[in-house]
């Protein structure tokens, strides 16, 4: 008898079993001791709501907005590398979800499939998430590609720029393709149902730097290809050329102290994600729920505050939102539905988010998910 699908924990042991190690880890795990991956955890479930009864929360309503568009609900997905190694066709699966679903899709530069694959693919425009490369006019290329595909927003990912070490990625010899060892082959062909869905997909690399990369699939690890790549010497000047090549709503996610809220702000962005990419970069930085106040104080509602790393239930949501986020962005929970059960376990990660956020709301006297205030969250005597 199947067991039925109750929460993420549940498409996570799925995508588990489903998805080659390699793979599976590399969406799982964080970077160096794992310390700010387990915090963005620990940080959630420190936070206790507050029970409120004998309150009218009838006719609940979950729209909102997200950069002056209507969404179903306060969510979006966030951008994620190697999606389609996670199940073959991986980001068109994960857009047509988010559109059924009615909230945004954020396409990766380090997506499988490229851009041009998802829009033939999807009619439903998506956001397009951007790193700066050493090669500057490289960048402003896939820019370039974004605006023909009709990409509604630009998402530039500022906390990537050296990347930090993570051991699982460099154990696993995880490279793309993957690096060919006994252990490799045999855990592949342990998952025919995987390797089926991988091949029949329109690509099976990076889609997006097809005849870029020069010989990274010789390379011991994917992170030694990202380190020779992306430009540490990126910086707030740079807003300006990528303002010049992208007139229309600009993202910067990576965005982790008050500070840098505020320069953002000055800078004109229409919004920022704070976030310490999953727990895979900074290792020994804080959990984001417990820097997003601050980060909303700091901003004055001047922009859309974006809350990333750690929502895997439509309870950490409502905290993020009763916090000041507009809207929270899944990356895991949507990789483990994704491997899990391919676009039905998408659907399946965002409705058990979506009834999750519904039933808390109930249960803390909230009607309206654009109208949570910090009241939500227990205070204790």
């Amino acid at each position: 008898m199947k067991t039925p699908v109750t929460n993420i924990a549940d498409l996570r042991e799925l995508a588990r079993r489903r998805v080659p190690r390699a793979f599976f880890e590399y969406a799982d795990r964080g970077s160096y001791d794992e310390t700010t991956l387990h915090e963005n955890r620990r940080a959630l479930d420190r936070l206790q709501l507050r029970q409120r009864v004998m309150q009218d929360v009838d006719n609940r309503s979950l729209a909102t907005t997200l950069l002056g568009a209507p969404v179903s609900m306060p969510l979006a997905i966030a951008p994620t590398g190697l999606t389609g190694l996670q199940h073959g066709s991986g980001e068109i699966h994960g857009a047509r979800a988010a559109a059924d679903a009615g909230i945004p899709f954020c396409l990766s530069t380090m997506s499988i499939c490229s851009i041009e694959q998802v829009r033939a693919a999807c009619d439903t425009p998506f956001w397009f998430q951007v790193y700066v490369m050493r090669d500057r006019g490289y960048t402003r290329e896939l820019i370039r590609r974004a605006r023909a595909a009709q990409c509604s927003a630009l998402m530039l990912t500022a906390d990537l720029t050296v990347q930090g070490q993570r051991h699982r990625e460099i154990k696993n010899g995880l490279s793309v393709p993957p690096k060919v060892t006994l252990r490799n082959l045999l855990d592949i062909a342990s998952k025919p149902r995987w390797a089926w869905h991988v091949l029949k997909a329109p690509s099976r690399s990076f889609g997006n730097l097809e005849g870029r990369i020069g010989g990274a699939d010789s390379l011991t690890t994917l992170a030694q290809w990202i380190a020779s790549q992306f430009d540490p010497t990126l910086n707030w000047d740079d807003l300006a050329w990528i303002r010049e090549e992208w007139p229309g709503k600009l993202i910067i996610k990576g965005i982790l102290d008050p500070e840098d809220a505020r320069l953002a702000v000055q800078h004109g962005v229409d919004a920022i994600v704070v976030s310490n990419h999953g727990g895979r970069q900074l290792d020994g930085a804080p959990g984001t729920i417990d820097v997003l106040p601050a980060i909303v104080d700091a901003v004055e509602g001047r922009t859309e505050v974006l809350f990333d790393s750690g929502i895997t239930s439509g309870q950490d949501l409502l905290k993020a939102l009763a916090l000041g986020a507009r809207a929270g962005l899944i990356g895991k929970a949507f990789l483990y539905g994704l491997g899990a059960n391919g676009q039905q376990g998408v659907t399946q990660a965002i409705e058990l988010i979506r009834r999750e956020l519904s039933v808390t709301m109930a249960l803390t006297g909230q009607r309206d998910a654009a109208r949570i205030s910090r009241d939500v969250i227990w205070r204790g005597s």
